[in-house]
């Protein structure tokens, strides 16, 4: 028997069918789905049953039907894209400046769900090739929900890495103005007057929460802190990574930097004022690089962090900040200590430190947590201490000063984590016209 015979005998296809089919239900954890073998053993060698049977058999000489062919190709993409999409990679894109300098407004990522593990779908009643939104509704329905389950990945989040996550607050959005985070709007306002505003408000099941990404500063179990704007985990000054930027407040001798040298070193242009009585930016954000590089132009005459000591720099005030309670003496650039929660450790419980995890016992961890007559009651019950039941993360944007992150909505839950952008595919710029507004450099960037 040849090569070309052998790989085409139906034998040979069932035996590499059925044990590429064993493995992904290994992987799956569910030995139910091994049914299927019998799906792969009759598509392959007894062929009794017609499978794809919206697919028309053409007789020898006949005419093909287009629309027929069309419902094939449209069935197939969905099925094999819905598996690529559940189990290997998704697609992204960047929708704010809150990364930059390291991920632009308008990258177009493919986020990698291998490495920490693809999480299964909870809704799985939902339009092919949308997340939570299309033409304006939901797209999803909430008739079917399952459990949070997350097959086995190579290896856990680590301090560092990008992640792209269900933003944590997403579980209620204001249907006509869904990119506010509607608890925030409450604490600032009132209930009343945000719904009415802004509402009606839609809940969103865990796994349809927009997403976000960050970078992941601290892992379970870390202490964290942020002292003049620089981070320290464990006590230690963490390294900065090349992205990273804060704000400046730059001066110059009276007249503009050139637009064209600012887009060359990276900088959003569309976003950067210049305030003619300074004269200069006040609030240019700047990597550590960057800094050196504006400082040595001729035309500027100084350059200085704009660090946000207490109290707050207006709009913020400690009702922006994570755990929204007053007396902390934190800002977005001098804040905590803060432990991040780690699954299987047991905290004690005070009215000082509640507010750090009510969220999480309420919310994240689906507990029924009140006060009563001074006690914290969980499920019916008196109780001073807790355990927590999954891991957490601090995430913060490489944008430090321009960017919503834990700092203003506290800890992200690990069912919440849905993978690594791996690489960058299409970048392209909204400021621009085509084609200038085409990032061609960022085109296959590994991240």
């Amino acid at each position: 028997m040849s090569l070309r015979e052998f790989t085409r005998n139906k034998w040979t296809r069932a035996a590499f069918w059925s044990v590429l089919y064993v493995l992904w239900v290994a992987w799956l954890g569910n030995w139910w789905w091994l049914f299927g073998l019998i799906v792969v053993f009759d598509a392959c060698v007894t062929k009794k049953v017609n499978w794809t049977f919206w697919k028309k058999r053409y007789k020898e000489g006949e005419k093909r039907d287009v629309a027929n062919d069309w419902l094939d190709a449209i069935i197939f993409a969905v099925i094999v894209v819905t598996f690529i999409n559940t189990f290997f990679f998704q697609a992204f894109k960047i929708p704010s400046s809150s990364m930059e300098s390291s991920l632009y407004t308008g990258d177009h990522l493919f986020v990698d769900k291998l490495t920490w593990g693809p999480r299964i779908n909870m809704t799985p009643l939902t339009i092919p090739f949308t997340h939570n939104v299309i033409f304006g509704h939901e797209s999803y329905s909430t008739l079917i929900q399952t459990p949070y389950r997350r097959l086995k990945g190579f290896r856990e989040v680590r301090r560092g890495d990008y992640v792209v996550f269900g933003f944590p607050n997403g579980d209620t959005v204001l249907s006509k103005f869904p990119a506010e985070d509607y608890y925030s709007l409450v604490r600032q306002t009132s209930r009343d007057y945000a719904i009415s505003n802004y509402g009606p408000v839609i809940s969103r099941p865990m796994d349809k929460k927009d997403h976000y990404v960050k970078r992941c500063v601290a892992v379970a179990g870390d202490s964290l802190e942020v002292r003049d704007g620089l981070v320290w985990v464990n006590g230690q000054q963490q390294e900065v990574w090349p992205g990273v930027q804060l704000s400046y407040t730059v001066k110059t001798s009276g007249q503009h930097i050139n637009p064209r040298i600012l887009e060359k070193m990276g900088l959003n242009t569309a976003e950067l004022w210049f305030d003619p009585n300074l004269p200069g930016y006040p609030a240019m954000p700047l990597t550590s690089s960057a800094v050196d590089e504006i400082a040595g132009m001729s035309s500027v005459v100084e350059v200085e962090p704009n660090i946000d000591v207490y109290p707050p720099d207006y709009p913020e005030t400690y009702l922006s900040l994570f755990p929204f309670t007053s007396g902390t003496g934190w800002t977005r650039d001098w804040y905590g200590p803060i432990w991040i929660p780690k699954k299987g450790v047991t905290v004690s419980l005070t009215e000082e430190n509640l507010p750090l995890y009510e969220r999480i016992i309420d919310v994240y961890e689906g507990h029924d947590l009140s006060r009563k007559d001074g006690q914290i009651v969980i499920d019916g019950k008196v109780a001073d201490s807790y355990t927590f039941e999954q891991d957490y993360y601090f995430m913060m944007g490489d944008n430090r000063h321009n960017s919503l992150d834990s700092r203003y909505w506290g800890f992200v839950p690990e069912d919440h984590v849905v993978g690594r952008p791996a690489v960058i595919w299409l970048s392209t710029d909204r400021n621009r016209k085509f084609p200038n507004n085409i990032r061609w450099s960022r085109f296959f960037k590994f991240l």
